[in-house]
């Protein structure tokens, strides 16, 4: 896969990832009743991280949202940053990785600015998605611990017999949103990285050899690149040819190995 594919692939799916992330914020449907013990219900709750909602048989909706911020779970307030937080690195990731594309150029930007580019929108997409993946992780992790204490609390007296009758929740679709939008943007970045090493140029060290006329001071050395004439001021070991007359400098010159007249 070339440069170009693999940060344009990576760019479209952090792109999906974000868009995802935003969705499942805001939707409502986070946690949704059970009804396995009762499928037939005239009433049906499901909540989110901003409203709990109410549906009725009729086809009636009635939401309300929580209008508290302290008396709410801490579980339920670290979702709620954890996913603002995911959206905002990813929104600030997606604007860095417009203006590193290889396929747009804007002024005087070379490869290496947006290598340096790339592999910065890169991580803040990782970082995203991780936020997202945990954010939804945790309040999975909170359904599933309220479900069994709430069937445990059902279940309790003699015989098995139930005692009490509570609202169990489960997963709701925001949830698999989440994940699969959390994922989609861990991915996108990681291949974000990955583009970013292409875009990078690479520097080879390497030995020169250089050749030039006898007629002027020569100088044959590897490892590097170093042409001088006889109209150079140097001080050491320089030569003059005038008329076949010679003239040294710094004592007598005795020929290399390197040296070619």
């Amino acid at each position: 896969m070339s440069t170009t594919t693999c940060q344009v692939v990576g760019f479209l799916l952090s792109v999906l990832g974000l868009a995802g992330c935003i969705a499942a914020t805001g939707m409502d449907m986070w946690s949704t009743q059970d009804l396995y013990d009762n499928p037939v219900t005239s009433v049906f709750q499901y909540e989110g991280l901003w409203r709990s909602c109410v549906q009725q048989s009729s086809g009636f909706t009635e939401c309300r949202p929580y209008f508290t911020i302290l008396g709410l779970p801490a579980m339920l307030q670290a979702v709620r940053a954890l996913m603002i937080v995911g959206i905002v690195l990813g929104v600030i990731g997606l604007l860095v990785a417009i203006f590193a594309l290889k396929c747009i150029r804007i002024g005087n930007m070379d490869d290496p600015s947006k290598a340096k580019m790339t592999l910065t929108s890169g991580i803040m997409f990782i970082i995203s998605g991780l936020c997202t993946i945990a954010g939804v992780s945790v309040f999975a992790n909170m359904l599933v611990t309220n479900f069994w204490m709430s069937t445990a609390n059902m279940y309790t007296g003699m015989g098995g017999m139930v005692q009490t009758v509570q609202t169990r929740y489960t997963f709701g679709a925001a949830l698999f949103v989440g994940w699969v939008a959390g994922g989609l943007t861990l991915i996108g970045g990681i291949m974000m990285c990955i583009a970013c090493r292409g875009l990078a140029p690479e520097e080879t060290n390497y030995k020169a050899v250089s050749y030039h006329a006898s007629g002027h001071n020569v100088a044959y050395r590897p490892g590097g690149f170093k042409a001088s004439t006889g109209f150079e001021s140097s001080n050491k070991n320089k030569k003059i040819y005038d008329g076949g007359a010679r003239t040294e400098d710094e004592g007598q010159s005795h020929p290399s190995k390197y040296d070619y007249v």
